[in-house]
């Protein structure tokens, strides 16, 4: 029996039902929703809890959705996408009582995007994100790098000793629960499973789609592309498909959590900045998996070593945002001439930090060119520039550069 890990997000949503009518856990298909849900409201008094993957409740959702939100304490319903028709009488019931924590929601799909819900929360609730597991739930440790980096100066602790080989290890196993458990020669059997069930049951629902050898090759090309600017009509091309569709196509994978794009960076200084955003793959067992990178793959191509890292610390990342205590949103900056950061964090009081992703355990000062060149265009506005790399010495490199 595996046992439960704890989530960063249990904190999170605990609080959010303390001062919110509606919580809404959102998230990938197999990222432990359910699991977390249940471990926070466990004990909690006067709760009901529904699961709309049994069929005996997803039809009495269905058949009087009013008495099946009616309540008086907190109603727990998982996978509400499912049944769309009780969000109306919730937005009723929300309206008429403003008391907090009523209703804690967890869906597979961006909630508020899916076209088939006959009105929105928008005011009522608050949608907490939950990903596959990060590094620091996997081994029980504490996930701070956002907000470490935002004091000044930042916090950062050495004592880490993984080395090149944990981190491919690690960014090729991802962060499914299912995958974490398993071997790394069953994990693939996992990732082909999940990728087939979820075209098979969300994407080509959501979109009407017919032909889905379309969706399994275009997953395949963008795997190909992680941690790149993505180019609509480059995939539009190679797939003979016309730029509309490969887009309607890309924007279904990110309601279904697959794909995330990530925003480019500029201010008044930047003018040359690109507005391309940048591809990410929220598990990156599940991007390797499509891009055919087994560790043993690596070790023989090294160019595919760097995207991969990339995409892996950018999850990692976007991760941690969720739950830090810095309000900030993941960008990336690149501009026309070749000068590139491979995420920029935008804190709400303005500040940015520049992160660059390094496959080396050594660093040189060349491998800090363009975060001064982002710090010399960003001025007061840049707080810290960082190089993540694989070796495991903290260092000083100049003026707000470690």
């Amino acid at each position: 029996m595996v046992s439960y890990r704890s989530r960063h997000a249990e904190g999170t949503i605990r609080l959010a039902l303390g001062d919110t009518r509606v919580v809404v856990v959102n998230g990938a298909r197999q990222a432990g929703k359910s699991t977390v849900v249940h471990a926070v409201v466990r004990g909690w008094p006067d709760t009901l809890e529904y699961r709309l993957d049994r069929p005996n409740e997803l039809q009495a959702a269905r058949a009087d959705p009013s008495g099946f939100v009616s309540h008086p304490g907190l109603v727990v319903v998982d996978e509400v996408q499912r049944a769309p028709e009780l969000i109306l009488p919730i937005k009723a019931r929300v309206d008429d009582d403003n008391r907090p924590g009523q209703y804690l929601l967890t869906g597979s799909a961006r909630l508020l995007g899916l076209r088939s819900l006959p009105d929105a929360l928008v005011g009522r609730s608050e949608t907490i994100e939950l990903w596959p597991f990060s590094q620091g739930e996997i081994d029980t440790e504490p996930d701070g790098f956002i907000d470490a980096v935002f004091e000044d100066p930042p916090a950062m602790v050495s004592g880490n000793s993984l080395e090149r080989a944990d981190y491919l290890a690690r960014a090729v196993r991802g962060g499914f629960p299912t995958a974490v458990e398993r071997q790394e020669t069953r994990r693939g059997r996992f990732f082909e499973s999940y990728v087939g069930d979820l075209i098979d049951r969300d994407v080509t629902q959501l979109g009407d789609i017919q032909r889905r050898d379309q969706l399994h090759r275009l997953l395949r090309l963008l795997a190909g592309r992680m941690a790149t600017p993505l180019r609509i009509e480059n995939l539009a091309s190679d797939l003979t498909l016309n730029k509309g569709t490969v887009e309607r196509y890309v924007s279904l994978f990110e309601e279904v959590f697959l794909l995330k794009r990530i925003p480019a960076w500029s201010n008044s200084a930047t003018s040359r900045a690109t507005r391309l955003r940048k591809l990410l793959f929220v598990d990156s067992g599940l991007g390797s998996h499509l891009a055919g990178l087994s560790l043993s793959r690596l070790a023989r191509d090294a160019t595919r070593v760097g995207p991969l890292l990339e995409n892996f610390v950018l999850g990692e990342l976007a991760r941690q945002l969720t739950w830090s205590n810095s309000l900030a949103t993941l960008y990336h900056y690149r501009t026309r001439d070749g000068q590139e950061v491979d995420a920029v964090i935008e804190h709400y009081d303005g500040r940015i930090v520049g992160v660059e992703v390094k496959a080396s355990s050594t660093i040189r000062i060349e491998d800090f060119r363009h975060l001064a060149h982002l710090r010399d265009r960003a001025g007061s506005q840049f707080h810290h520039g960082v190089v993540l790399h694989t070796g495991t010495d903290i260092l000083s490199f100049g003026d707000r550069l470690m």
